[in-house]
Formats: C-alpha cells, sequence, structure tokens
C-alpha cells in the first residue's frame, strides 16, 4: 500500500511542481473521509489541486463557482413541475455527485454557504420534505481567497468547523515557476492524468487509517493540547471534542502515508496546524485570519509538552 500512495504523490507532483507536503496534507484529509478548505491568492494552483484529487481518484467530480448571486437551489437541485404527469420532478442539483468543488466559496453569501452543512456532516440533503442520500464517498473540496480580497464573505463559524481541515499553498519555489516560464503548462498535464485508484482501494485506504494506532501516552499528549485551547487565556474558545477527534484521525492519516502502523508526537505536530487553525480564535482582534491562525497553532505545540512534567 506505501508503494501505491507515493503513486498516487508523485503523480499529482508532475501537475503540482515542490508542493508534496501541501499534497500529502490533502491526501490525508481525503484519507480520513473529511472536507478540505483551500485557501490562498488568486492563480496559486487552489482548483488545480482539487481536480487533480478529483481525477487520480476515479471519482465523479462536479464544480460550482460560487458568486454573490448564487442561491442553494443552484447547489442543492429543486422540485420543478412537470405538466405531462402533473406532479413535481426533482431536478438534482451539482452537489449529488463524489467530488464537489466549490470554487471561491466565500465570495457567496452565508444564506448560501449554508446550504452545505447538512450535506458536509450528514452525508445527505433535505429537499422539499424530503431526505436524499448523496453518492458514496462524498467530498468537498473548497477554496476560498482571504478575506483582505474584495467581494469575500467570512465563512461562519459552523461552517468551517465542517472542514476536516484546512490548507494554503503558498507561492511556488524559484525552480518550479522557473518550469513554469519555460511553457510546462500543468493544465495540459492535468488533461492526461490516469485514474490509479478504484473505489474499493479508496475505502481499504480510509478503513486502514482506522486501524492506526495511538498509545495511551499519545492520546494523553493529545488531550493536554485540547485542554490547553479550552484554559489558555490567548485562546477565546478552544477545540470541541469534534475538532480534537479530528486531530487524532488527521495524524493517523498522515502516519499512513509515511508507512507507519503507529502515531508519534510529531505526526500531531505537523497536521495541527491545518486541521486545528481553523477552529479557534484569539483574543486579540476580532478578524480571523491565517497568520492569527497559525500564530495560535505555533503557540498551541510550544507550550505543552510532549511527555506530561
Amino acid at each position: 500500500m506505501s508503494q501505491f500512495i507515493d503513486n498516487i504523490i508523485n503523480t499529482i507532483g508532475t501537475v503540482l511542481l515542490d508542493k508534496e507536503h501541501q499534497v500529502k496534507l490533502a491526501l490525508t484529509c481525503l484519507f480520513s473521509r473529511g472536507h478540505l478548505l483551500i485557501e490562498d491568492l488568486p492563480g496559486m494552483g487552489k482548483t488545480t489541486l482539487a481536480q487533480c484529487l478529483a481525477q487520480v481518484m476515479g471519482l465523479q467530480y462536479e464544480r460550482v463557482q460560487f458568486t454573490s448571486d448564487l442561491l442553494p437551489a443552484d447547489i442543492l437541485g429543486v422540485a420543478i413541475f412537470d405538466r405531462n404527469s402533473s406532479e413535481f420532478r426533482f431536478h438534482a442539483g451539482p452537489v449529488f455527485t463524489q467530488v464537489l468543488l466549490a470554487d471561491e466559496i466565500n465570495r457567496s453569501t452565508p444564506k448560501t454557504q449554508s446550504a452545505l452543512l447538512e450535506a458536509m456532516e450528514e452525508r445527505q440533503v433535505s429537499i422539499e420534505g424530503e431526505t436524499r442520500p448523496l453518492p458514496e464517498p462524498f467530498f468537498v473540496i473548497a477554496t476560498q481567497n482571504p478575506q483582505s480580497q474584495a467581494g469575500t464573505y467570512p465563512l461562519p463559524e459552523s461552517q468551517l468547523d465542517r472542514f476536516f481541515m484546512r490548507i494554503s499553498l503558498g507561492y511556488p519555489s524559484a525552480q518550479a515557476e522557473r518550469s513554469l516560464y519555460k511553457g510546462i503548462d500543468p493544465r495540459e498535464r492535468l488533461k492526461s492524468m490516469q485514474s490509479l485508484v478504484t473505489l474499493d482501494q479508496l475505502h481499504t485506504i480510509q478503513n486502514k487509517v482506522q486501524e492506526i494506532k495511538a498509545t495511551d501516552q499519545l492520546l494523553d499528549y493529545v488531550q493536554r493540547l485540547v485542554d490547553f485551547t479550552r484554559y489558555d487565556e490567548d485562546f477565546t474558545y478552544g477545540l470541541s471534542p469534534r475538532g480534537a477527534i479530528a486531530l487524532l484521525r488527521a495524524a493517523k492519516a498522515w502516519a499512513l502515508i509515511h508507512k507507519r502502523e503507529y502515531v508519534l508526537p510529531e505526526d500531531i505536530q505537523i497536521v495541527l496546524p491545518s486541521v486545528v487553525g481553523h477552529r479557534v480564535r484569539g483574543k486579540v482582534g476580532a478578524s480571523s485570519t491565517s497568520a492569527q491562525h497559525a500564530s495560535l497553532s505555533e503557540h498551541l505545540i510550544k507550550s505543552v509538552n510532549v511527555v506530561e512534567t
């Protein structure tokens, strides 16, 4: 399985140059059955990464461009009266897919953003009084621009908490950017990318994540980290039980990607900023920027000892 996962990482790396760490974090999220939020400036490869993940996994894929005039029905679907049959027929929206790319999600209003809450948590949607299950698996990969960009709406805490992880790509390395200058077009490579994973193989990987071992000492460390966010004066509010479970599950998936059957404290520390950063907020200032989240994550890791003293 380790060689199989390495092949996935290397294949995506032919499109997203020198972004192996971010690719591994994205796979950690998907292997953990979570939803992924990718935040960065326009033109940094957010959409390309989402397309790569869907294509290499061989999953049904739909993209929704979020705008200020987008309505919940544009995502979920709507029942339309059919004159021939004299009854309402439901026309499914793009949410009925295996991988939904919510592109620039924070350019839509909070009302439209909230249309995804039930889908992300329950893997179902309630429309016209009827509950409709979504395909299995169901992943939301959302991209968002920084809040400093014009025309953006902040994601509410309830929406942010639905995202298992949040990552950023950052600027490309000088070598990778030089390759782009020389005419290496990632979009052309994306077109030729083949599916590497069957649905059964994906389920096997996801089930294997749950089998990764975590010792009692490791769980004690996780608990101390969680407690610190709840009682330290630098945090407005602490990590929820859902966030704490996500942190442990992400560490297990990271260990699996790195060919281990057990979790190390280093695994917790590596995935912590992506799992915890968007779920906590500092007391200084009312804004909720990525820089503040990163600072809080760093403060958390430095303040809590791996071994209890």
